[in-house]
């Protein structure tokens, strides 16, 4: 059975940061593209970032561009998402995603809950 398992999240002021990791049971991982979604409360989940399997395609959302930085290691297969100068609006639940297939994830994580207050 495959799990993606996220952990890393919590409470922090504005300005500061947090580091997310998620490690996934998935046999692929290392050949798969994977990603990073969030959901705030009322809205709909919405993209963050993806990389690419060995790393070499990485790219963001806008709204995380300069702040956000995702990696990954294939040895361990782990996901990870640093996060710094973090804003009350990145208040969100944070999934991680993989591998895609047309553009939809297969497997989703649980979510780790992000919250910065200002």
């Amino acid at each position: 059975q495959v799990q993606l398992v996220e952990s890393g999240g919590g409470l922090v002021q504005a300005g500061g940061s947090l580091r997310l990791s998620c490690v996934a049971s998935l046999r692929t991982f290392s050949s798969s593209t994977m990603g990073w979604f969030r959901q705030a409360p009322g809205k709909e989940r919405e993209y963050v970032a993806s990389i690419s399997s060995n790393g070499g395609r990485i790219s963001y959302a806008a709204s995380v561009q300069g702040r956000f930085t995702v990696s990954r290691d294939n040895a361990k297969n782990t996901l990870y998402l640093q996060m710094n100068s973090l804003q009350p609006e990145d208040t969100a639940l944070y999934y991680c995603a993989g591998p895609f297939v047309n553009g939809d994830s297969i497997y989703w994580g649980q979510g780790t809950q992000v919250t910065v207050s200002s």
